[in-house]
């Protein structure tokens, strides 16, 4: 890698793969249209003569082929990642994860640009028979409009692998914990205890069965499988061997904060259309190449409320 196209490099993980990148002397140009990612995640970077930002829509297919020209690769991260309110806006999924995929490839195209690595999902695997979930496991019925999008963009990047000679690299990712973590499950838990330690609401029925992974621990398989896998379509799961439920993951949070809350369940084995209750992926495949998670789930919650406790203004952006 001599120049890196990264798009959502103002986002949670997007920001620290431009950091990543940049401490191994590598070019990059940060791509984010700003909607959803933080300007000070990367002051940091704008500190270093490597790094160039771009504030641009992946949904401007001329502006993401200007912003691309000169990089060899391209780290797709940027998304809807808004799942759980999915179905009350069904054209974001399509237009910011399927067809920006298309906009990224065609950009791609243009500037003769042939590696790619993509940020997927284990929401693809909708709810599986098999657990854990190896990457060679049939698909079932989608459940979620953001797997279902995220599926489509991986349909693309397997086509143009072979239709145009490219070499493709798919993560599936379980949910990401770490520094700059702005939603999700701790974030959701810190702001409500924050308007009320006596009593939360909790989606489900609080069994729900999650695994987690710390960011820092996802960007190294990352990078290890940009370096190591040759073939010409490259999926990996990535996650760990364990898991948490959400009542446990909500203990060590109220631990934490030395709250004791009174729970509310809203019932029901989902928190909402297209919440999998139970998602653990089989991770194998990265593990063979030399990768291993360094921190535990229960460690990478303690490590995003830390964060989130010293960062609460960015609360306030996200109310």
């Amino acid at each position: 890698m001599n120049a890196v196209f990264v798009t959502g490099a103002a986002g949670f993980i997007g920001s620290h793969v431009v950091d990543r990148l940049l401490d191994l002397s590598v070019d990059v140009v940060g791509f984010d249209n700003l909607s959803t990612g933080f300007t000070a995640f990367l002051d940091s970077a704008r500190s270093r003569p490597r790094f160039r930002f771009v504030e641009g829509d992946t949904l401007d297919r001329e502006a993401l082929t200007r912003a691309m020209a000169g990089c060899d690769v391209v780290f797709h991260l940027a998304a809807n990642a808004d799942v759980r309110f999915g179905t009350s806006h069904p054209h974001k999924d399509l237009e910011q994860n399927t067809i920006a995929t298309f906009n990224v490839l065609e950009a791609m195209r243009a500037n003769r640009v042939r590696r790619i690595a993509f940020s997927s999902t284990g929401s693809i695997y909708g709810e599986p028979e098999m657990i854990p979930t190896p990457e060679d496991a049939p698909f079932p019925i989608q459940t979620s409009l953001y797997g279902a999008s995220k599926l489509g963009a991986e349909g693309l990047l397997n086509a143009y692998a072979f239709g145009f000679d490219f070499e493709v690299y798919i993560f599936r990712f379980v949910s990401i914990l770490g520094e700059r973590y702005t939603h999700g499950h701790v974030y959701d838990f810190f702001k409500k205890l924050l308007a009320d330690p006596h009593r939360i609401e909790v989606l489900g029925n609080g069994r729900q069965r999650k695994s987690y992974l710390y960011v820092h621990d996802c960007i190294d398989a990352m990078l290890i499988a940009i370096k190591t896998a040759c073939e010409r379509v490259n999926i990996f799961n990535l996650g760990t061997e364990e898991y948490i439920t959400v009542d446990d993951s909500l203990d060590c949070i109220c631990r934490a904060l030395g709250v004791n809350p009174q729970r509310h369940y809203t019932g029901g084995e989902r928190g909402w259309i297209g919440d999998s209750p139970f998602i653990l992926l089989d991770t194998k495949k990265v593990k063979s190449i030399g990768w291993a998670p360094k921190v535990s789930i229960r460690e990478g919650v303690l490590k995003t409320l830390a964060y989130l406790q010293a960062n609460q203004h960015l609360l306030e952006r996200r109310s």
